[in-house]
């Protein structure tokens, strides 16, 4: 069914949160996804932009592809599978609850890294979601946040989605683990995405530490125009409770390497970037 007129996305999860309802909203666009909603809370945002929480589970190696296949063949309704791998000792309930939080945060921000489509109301589906579900309004807050952080921190995020990180060098000091395997992962040809999946980590996060990687000058993240096209100049829209730019901030320019790093990384206070 047609989803009841809204100004945005949060505005209608809003108003699907005081009805308590209880079903899917479709959102189409590149990359568009399905949000899952029980009793007007979030479940679960799932989104090709995005690792899901079985990407993120497999991909990590937080769980083996045989005890994930066992798990799914003796409880195929994916309701009931993280009872399953609950129940079985593959994760702990809370672990699980932490990751399909955190996905769903990472999706909400995916899907805004893009202008909307259409919005559909459905029937609720099977899905591995948050045991409390996530208040829309601080799924809307946090997606805000996130942007804006990117956006101080290197410039447009959707941008940044696009470009194809080339490595610079193979190592570099102070990194951190998971900056080291981003550093590993970037090779020309992937995306922020590309390697989100291919490490079953957040695509904020990967973002976060693609920023970083370049203030160190050890990847080159030069957005590139399509063949024959220029870069978009159209001022973006960002999710609802977004703070306004001021004007002078409309105008910085983006950071580049060898200016050196900054003060501290863009951090995910929240503890959910993956």
């Amino acid at each position: 069914m047609t989803a009841p007129a809204a100004r945005n996305v949060p505005a209608l999860l809003q108003r699907l949160r005081e009805q308590e309802f209880s079903g899917t909203v479709r959102v189409s666009g590149h990359p568009g996804g399905t949000i899952h909603l029980r009793d007007g809370l979030v479940g679960a945002v799932e989104t090709p932009g995005a690792p899901t929480v079985t990407s993120t589970l497999l991909a990590s190696g937080r769980i083996g592809d045989d005890d994930w296949l066992a798990a799914c063949a003796a409880e195929p309704d994916a309701d009931r599978l993280g009872g399953r791998l609950v129940a079985t000792g593959l994760i702990g309930a809370a672990e699980l609850d932490v990751v399909c939080a955190a996905a769903a945060f990472d999706g909400a921000f995916a899907m805004a890294l893009s202008p909307p489509g259409e919005r559909e109301l459905g029937e609720r589906e099977p899905a591995l979601v948050a045991g409390r579900g996530v208040e829309p309004r601080l799924l809307s807050q946090e997606t805000a946040r996130r942007m804006a952080v990117l956006s101080r921190s290197w410039g447009p995020p959707g941008e940044l989605t696009r470009v194809r990180p080339v490595p610079v060098a193979a190592a570099g000091p102070r990194l951190l683990p998971r900056q080291q395997d981003v550093l590993d992962s970037a090779n020309g040809r992937r995306t922020a995405r590309d390697i989100a999946f291919a490490l079953g980590r957040g695509l904020y996060a990967v973002m976060l530490d693609l920023v970083r990687l370049e203030a160190l000058g050890l990847v080159r993240c030069e957005a590139r125009a399509t063949p024959g096209t220029r870069p978009s100049t159209a001022p973006r829209v960002l999710p609802a409770n977004a703070p306004a730019a001021s004007p002078a901030s409309t105008a910085l320019p983006r950071r580049r390497p060898g200016g050196g790093p900054p003060g501290r990384d863009p951090g995910d206070r929240t503890g959910r970037g993956g």
